[in-house]
């Protein structure tokens, strides 16, 4: 009997568990419509045209919020790293006047450099990292991932050490240049020809 009792019982409560899981679910999708936000596609369209170094230097915490204010009618040179190229591809999209950068730009692209025997592994560079560029463990050497670093200069001053320099970027993979070849005799493997010692 208490056998039939308990599977009863637990039958129940999962009867209850699911309907209140569809309910919630259902609630929450009807919330998510009634306060959905609106579309904007010519906000969109800016923000790809933005650097995505969420650098700051706008004024705005990063590329989106700037790309919505420009959508709203602020200025077209707010941005240092995207520089006149920028300026005039959104005076283009929005049809509006290019106007002289507002600041100076970066006169080459630059990435966050560690000396790494100076780096005391504070993780207040990884905090103030927008895009997640930098790699590391508290109390442990800090690297930066050099693809990922959009050379927002944001990490230099939170470090306690000072042992973040802005470099330029070394050249990109599509301007590699092969290493000369090995010299004549060189063996590439630790296997010896034939008929060799």
């Amino acid at each position: 009997m208490s056998d039939a009792v308990s599977l009863a019982g637990v039958a129940s409560a999962i009867g209850i568990l699911t309907g209140l899981g569809v309910g919630f679910g259902a609630l929450l999708g009807a919330v998510s419509e009634r306060f959905k936000g609106e579309a904007h596609p010519l906000v969109d369209q800016i923000d790809a045209l933005l650097p995505q170094t969420q650098c700051g230097q706008c004024g705005y915490p990063g590329c989106r919020p700037y790309a919505e204010a420009i959508n709203e009618g602020d200025a077209l040179n707010k941005c240092p790293p995207g520089g006149d190229a920028t300026i005039q591809a959104l005076a283009d999209l929005l049809g509006r006047e290019a106007e002289p950068l507002d600041g100076e730009a970066p006169e080459q692209d630059r990435v966050a450099f560690i000396r790494e025997a100076e780096c005391i592994g504070c993780t207040k560079c990884i905090q103030a990292c927008p895009v997640d560029a930098i790699i590391g463990a508290a109390k442990q050497m800090h690297t930066v991932i050099e693809d990922e670093c959009t050379g927002c200069d944001l990490c230099v001053d939170p470090c306690p050490v000072d042992c973040i320099d802005m470099l330029p970027r070394s050249a990109p993979l599509t301007h590699w240049q092969p290493v000369a070849p090995l010299a004549p005799g060189v063996i590439a493997s630790d296997r010896h020809p034939a008929g060799g010692n």
